[in-house]
């Protein structure tokens, strides 16, 4: 017998996405069966490699092959920008993302569509003891990957929220996050935002202290962090597509709140993390198992609008929350699975 360590992609999403689907996640068997195949079988995603909070994404593949689609690939971009952008081009037709970024690209019109919220919050913000608060950043040096990406928006919005104006009141300057680590442990800088399983490391590492975090603390918590997006003219022109294409994703995401240590071992044999870091992945998709069944119960709306309005306040963007809503979601998908898919 194989040892349970050497589960292959196939093994292991196979259990649930194909005969076993309804069974192990309580889905209607006929939910796909009873519509008419997507009216395209060729996908691509765009990716930026090594979230691991983007664990649905990349265990998709399979629930995509049962849905009917026959040419799924993955389009890796180095950026949270660049991935973003190659839905906006067409080059890809969905990503899965932090919202806030996605919604400063609504708002300067390129043509993106937020179809669901994904999991709530994953990230944490680590500071010196210069910083024990978000208001502490103020005049301090902040480290993030790029301006205008994840950590840069959702610093902001943390900022906006408690009347700091990130453009003029804070220090940003760029850097990989080993570089941010070494930095931080050093006190060069004040603080940085952490994703999974960065964040587990630097905890057990002892170097910082977490100011804010995401899984935890509110109003954070209580809204979603990522959210699955589609090309604009891709989800106008095919329907049945994009809404088994959702229903992948949200499978994915339902597996990694049910099948934690069998997700972390995927994500490490795959090579989205080093094996080196596997105990931190597993601690890290541990942690987040309730955050990728939430899905179901939080309000993808209510996010878009709390961010939007945080955005705003920051100067990153010029659109009301009422704009971003009207012109950059669509939730009908979302609210058919939602019946559909009972928990």
């Amino acid at each position: 017998m194989r040892n349970q360590r050497d589960w292959s992609r196939r093994q292991f999403l196979g259990k649930v996405a194909l005969a076993g689907t309804a069974a192990l996640l309580g889905l209607p068997r006929e939910s796909a069966a009873v519509e008419p195949p997507p009216e395209t079988t060729t996908l691509r995603l765009g990716f930026r490699p090594g979230l691991i909070c983007h664990a649905p994404l990349y265990l998709a593949e399979e629930f995509l092959r049962a849905e009917g689609f026959t040419d799924v690939g993955y389009i890796n971009k180095p950026s949270s920008i660049a991935f973003r952008k190659a839905v906006a081009d067409g080059e890809a037709q969905f990503h899965m993302g932090y919202a806030a970024t996605t919604i400063t690209l609504v708002d300067a019109g390129d043509p993106i569509i937020l179809l669901a919220g994904i999991h709530t919050g994953c990230l944490e913000l680590f500071g010196t003891n210069r910083v024990r608060a978000i208001r502490d950043l103020k005049g301090k040096v902040v480290s993030v990957l790029e301006l205008g990406g994840t950590q840069h928006v959702f610093l902001s919005s943390m900022a906006a929220y408690v009347g700091l104006d990130p453009r003029k009141e804070i220090n940003w300057v760029t850097h990989s996050p080993d570089e941010a680590t070494r930095l931080l442990a050093e006190g060069r800088i004040d603080a940085f935002l952490a994703v999974p399983p960065q964040a587990q490391e630097l905890r057990a590492r002892k170097i910082g202290h977490v100011v804010v975090n995401t899984m935890t603390d509110r109003p954070w918590s209580q809204y979603f962090c990522c959210f699955v997006a589609g090309n604009r003219e891709f989800v106008r022109k095919h329907p049945v597509a994009t809404k088994r294409a959702v229903r992948a994703i949200l499978k994915a995401a339902d597996t990694c709140g049910r099948e934690s240590e069998r997700t972390a071992r995927f994500l490490v044999e795959k090579g989205h993390r080093k094996a080196v870091d596997s105990d931190y992945v597993l601690q890290a998709m541990n942690e987040m198992k309730m955050a990728y069944t939430q899905w179901r119960d939080y309000d993808h709306e209510d996010t878009i609008r709390f961010l939007s309005l945080r955005l705003r306040e920051a100067g990153m963007i010029k659109s009301s929350p009422q704009k971003i809503i009207a012109e950059g979601t669509d939730w009908r998908f979302l609210k058919e699975l939602k019946k559909e898919m009972k928990g």
